[in-house]
């Protein structure tokens, strides 16, 4: 099957997470990605551990399908060169600090000029605008500037930050929504535009739920573990040995959980009613629940939760999902070799389409793998 955006191409001099994360969906759709990378060191992300065969799982991850071209951007020729391949693609995409592709010759309106169908996308930390964007700022930062930190982590225990790249990672995708629509909208202008995006920004989005109920009742927010704000019973439970967790979103939901665990009890009980009532009392509830789930397994709770539909589930292990039947029913690790790191197996896009492909057709690239293919191929030279 064709990719969607076959025949598309992108100039990325992005690094480290969150732009190369944008151009890696816009490779897996199949578009072209012509990744600049310096001399010598290449992206900041090559040297992120732990590595296999010498190359970062980091890197791995987030670079497969792009071809690796070494230019020094800071020189003449080098730029000259990029101008040239921008003229020829229909995507350019960054994520300097505020005011260095500028500075760099690589500004939207300097880029505009070669090439007025250029879509130009711009990842930063802050965003364009306000006192902060000049500021220097990563996934860990943000977390902790926008709000997400302080509701994260055990009730009366310190912040924490989310364990996977939350906000690079979102960024990311709003920046190829971002780009996706304004192919659209060229198909019928024929001019390209500016897309931006942040992790500032991506992170007030992530939170919105939080901002409307502080809104709502003038009150901070508080951490709350595995659970959940809005619902209860909905946390992490002990059993006789692993722990399992435990989502009731609704009274219909109780009732099944309360008949499995023996307590039919539970449904009339006014402390337990509904759900406002079960929010209210859940600290009795949860320790109610647990002192129950600790008389027998994980694995005969669950089997006992999932045949009444209560939805429950395992607390995996990272290392478990790699020889889990659902991961391979889906298929969502993709088989690939790389010339360095050898067969690994890496997670497509988690989406498919009937009518097109998606896979991840080529490992991440060496250093300069593509440098003579690309300035051959594009521009002509020998």
């Amino acid at each position: 099957m064709a990719k969607p955006l076959d025949g598309i191409t992108v100039v990325d001099v992005t690094s480290n997470i969150a732009g190369p994360s944008a151009t890696m969906i816009l490779g897996d759709l199949g578009a072209e990605i012509i990744k600049i990378e310096r001399p010598g060191r290449g992206d900041d992300a090559r040297g992120m551990g732990p590595h296999i065969g010498g190359e970062s799982c980091y890197f791995l991850n987030i670079n497969r399908n792009k071809k690796s071209v070494v230019i020094d951007i800071r020189t003449t020729a080098g730029k000259e060169l990029v101008y040239r391949l921008v003229e020829k693609a229909d995507i350019f995409i960054e994520n300097f600090r505020y005011g260095k592709a500028e500075q760099l010759g690589f500004g939207y309106e300097k880029l505009k000029q070669l090439n007025p169908s250029l879509i130009y996308c711009t990842i930063s930390a802050y965003g364009q605008m306000g006192p902060e964007r000049e500021k220097a700022g990563y996934d860990g930062l943000l977390q902790a500037r926008t709000g997400i930190m302080s509701v994260t982590g055990v009730p009366g225990g310190p912040s924490v930050r989310a364990g996977v790249s939350i906000l690079d990672q979102g960024s990311a995708m709003w920046a190829a929504i971002g780009i996706l629509a304004a192919l659209v909208q060229r198909k019928e202008t024929g001019i390209g535009q500016r897309v931006t995006t942040s992790l500032f920004e991506t992170g007030l989005s992530w939170i919105g739920y939080y901002l409307l109920a502080y809104q709502a009742t003038g009150k901070e927010p508080q951490k709350m573990g595995a659970g959940h704000a809005a619902f209860a019973p909905y946390n992490e439970y002990p059993t006789a040995d692993e722990k399992v967790l435990i989502g009731i979103s609704n009274d219909r939901l109780f009732t099944k959980l309360a008949e499995v665990l023996g307590r039919p009890d539970w449904i009339d009980d006014p402390r337990y009613a509904t759900n406002a009532a079960r929010v209210q009392h859940r600290k009795v509830l949860d320790e109610e629940i647990s002192a129950i789930l600790k008389t027998d397994t994980a694995a005969a709770w669950l089997e006992k939760l999932h045949q009444a539909g209560v939805p429950c589930s395992q607390v995996s292990r990272i290392g478990s999902l790699l020889d889990d039947l659902q991961v391979d029913a889906v298929e969502l690790l993709q088989p690939v070799f790389h010339p360095a790191a050898g067969d690994i197996r890496i997670p497509r896009l988690p989406f498919q389409m009937s009518a097109s492909d998606v896979s991840v057709d080529m490992a991440s690239p060496l250093l300069g793998q593509h440098t003579e293919q690309v300035l051959t191929e594009k521009l002509g030279l020998s």
